[in-house]
């Protein structure tokens, strides 16, 4: 074989003692059956798996699952993940309840591509053979095996095998690429301990390769490990690749801390559940329409979670299907398209199966979740993106590979900002809330500088709601950001203003408070006894930003003259400098005055402080 030859899985179906495992073994020369007790009991209890290689070069893992109907939940275990499917028909015996079972199974599950086996050909006659395919053929119509190669063979005397081998290779041909190069992940369906290896899980890997060396995360615990070493049909790889049986040994993990039904992927490529979205169909043998009502669990994969479940728009299944809202008992890694499989725990009867549209549903589904839900029916993963964040309004950029598999670098209908992913209804929403937000607020105090930001995010996060979108005051902010970079606001540390907001004060109120502060000087008064006399905050600021008045603490302000000769004062003083005490004495002011004035002229670099005396700064 060549050592890009392509990897597939192929799961075995059919009723208990059809001769599944005795025709994988003809195939193989492997034989499925691991356990003593299998050996003792002629029976298939556990998963058994073997491998060949076909004519074409395509490796094949063949997953054999037990056909007694007390042995469906590992059934539903060995198929779950496998896309392609070798069912399998006795012909001494015809059509049987398992057979019906696991047909119903396949059907809901889907399949990419099917080949049916009708074994123990040496058992029958000619007629006897052409009744059994012809009733297999009725049976199978209108299902997911419908239209599949049907080859008579005998796993004994070995006759049809070759045709058989066929069938399948052309399936194999046939089938859709898989995903190969998209985020690993395999349902675990064995673990075992090796003496001086460790831990070792098993399972059918999709979606992408995994490395010897990497790090990998357990779900549902999150628990993380190390792939020590990959085994592939127990050859070792240094790259295992989907699809194909791995066996991976796990360091810096205990045996007890893995079971069936939990799922390795790499860290943070996948976000676990227990809330989901999706497409029901009841199976065709469903003897009563299925409501909400009742004890349900779900299978998908190797795993198994009960449910609750909640049709949309129906008191009971119909028979075309409807939406529905599932709740898990536990967190499960699931995939939009996923299928699964729904039983009634009661009973122990397969009812339904579904498909996977929403891992991440909203936390009230709203008056009309079914827009929503077909528009995702109809969807590819390429376009789950701009669904989502069309959906929500808005959605972190980090958070969207996981849900829906896809690092996009542009979204119809929506925009990149601060890392969100906006939609335009949002954004333009928003952005003009923010707009009349702060044309009210200068329109009411047309001299402040601008608006808090803490006082404007109230408001933001307002808009952001009333556009149906996430609350978030990150996304508030990175949006008030985003029409600061685009020239629309100007920002000054804390306040933002319209940038086309110039705050200018009247000539005549410039001029008389200019006058109060300079008929105050050397002593003027205070910002706090201003705003007493009338003088408003911004008259105060919109001044002090002209240059006419020099802030020299935030309770002090002096008229720019006086400053100029407090810093005559200072030069004049030469070389040896001169005292706060000296410096007041010469400005005629009170210390109360003095200090604050000759910080200021130390902070903005026009003295230097040597000890008790400031000397003037060679400019």
């Amino acid at each position: 074989m060549l050592e890009e030859a392509p990897l597939t899985v192929v799961a075995t179906a059919g009723h208990v003692d059809h001769g599944k495992s005795s025709l994988i073994l003809r195939l193989t020369g492997t034989d499925p059956d691991r356990l003593a007790e299998e050996k003792r009991r002629g029976l298939t209890i556990e998963l058994g798996y073997a491998w060949r290689t076909f004519p074409s070069g395509r490796e094949v893992g063949f997953v054999d699952v037990p056909g007694h109907e007390r042995f469906v939940r590992t059934m539903l275990a060995g198929v779950g993940p496998v896309r392609m499917v070798l069912f399998v028909v006795a012909a001494d015996e015809g059509w049987k309840p398992q057979s019906e079972e696991h047909l119903e199974i396949v059907d809901v599950l889907g399949i990419d591509g099917a080949v049916i086996a009708v074994t123990k050909l040496d058992l029958v006659d000619a007629e006897a053979l052409e009744l059994a395919e012809t009733e297999l053929r009725e049976r199978v119509a209108g299902t997911a095996l419908e239209g599949a190669p049907v080859v008579a063979c005998s796993a004994t005397t070995g006759e049809g095998i070759p045709e058989l081998i066929a069938a399948l290779d052309s399936m194999l041909a046939a089938a859709p690429e898989p995903e190969r190069d998209g985020r690993p992940r395999w349902f675990v369906d064995r673990v075992f301990t090796i003496r001086g290896a460790g831990t070792v899980a098993t399972g059918t890997l999709t979606g992408g390769p995994l490395t010897v060396g990497e790090e990998v995360e357990l779900h549902p615990s999150g628990v993380r490990a190390r792939v020590r070493g990959l085994q592939t049909h127990q050859r070792s790889v240094e790259v295992a690749r989907p699809v194909s049986r791995v066996a991976a040994n796990l360091a810096s993990v205990d045996r007890q801390r893995l079971e069936r039904g939990d799922v390795v992927t790499r860290p943070g490529e996948w976000r676990p559940t227990t809330l989901l979205e999706a497409r029901l169909i009841p199976v065709r043998s469903a003897p009563r329409s299925m409501t909400s009502r009742g004890a349900f669990s779900l299978h998908a994969g190797s795993a198994e979670r009960q449910v609750h479940l909640r049709l949309y728009g129906a008191t009971s299944l119909p028979p075309e299907g409807a939406l529905a809202r599932i709740r898990l008992s536990s967190p499960l890694v699931l995939d939009f398209g996923d299928r699964f499989v729904i039983r009634e725990s009661g009973r122990r009867q397969t009812v339904a199966g579904g498909v996977v549209l929403d891992v991440d549903p909203p936390a009230r589904p709203g008056p009309e979740p079914a827009v929503r839900l077909t528009a995702r029916l109809a969807a590819s993963r390429a376009e789950l993106p701009a669904l989502l964040v069309a959906e929500r309004g808005a959605a972190p950029a980090s958070g969207l590979p996981a849900l829906t598999g896809v690092h996009p670098d542009r979204i119809e209908g929506a925009r990149s900002i601060g890392g969100w992913w906006v939609a335009d209804r949002v954004r333009t929403y928003v952005e003009r809330a923010i707009r009349d937000h702060l044309e009210v607020f200068h329109s009411s105090d047309p001299l402040a500088v601008g608006e808090d930001v803490a006082t404007l995010r109230p408001s933001v996060v307002a808009a952001l709601r009333s556009a149906s979108a996430p609350a978030d005051p990150g996304l508030g902010e990175a949006l008030i950001e985003h029409l600061a970079s685009t020239g629309q606001l100007a920002r000054h540390g804390a306040l933002v203003r319209l940038a086309s907001h110039v705050a200018t004060a009247p000539d005549e109120d410039q001029a008389r408070l200019l006058e109060v502060v300079e008929d105050g000087e050397p002593t003027p008064p205070t910002v706090a006894e201003l705003i007493a006399l009338g003088f408003g905050r911004s008259l105060i600021d919109t001044t002090v930003r002209s240059g006419a008045l020099v802030r020299v603490s935030p309770e002090l302000v002096h008229t720019a003259a006086f400053v100029a000769r407090a810093v005559e004062a200072i030069r004049e003083a030469g070389e040896a400098g001169i005292t706060v005490s000296a410096f007041r004495e010469r400005l005629g002011t009170s210390r109360k005055f003095a200090v604050p004035l000759v910080e200021h002229l130390d902070r903005t670099g026009v003295t230097r402080r040597t000890g008790d005396v400031r000397v003037l700064r060679e400019r």
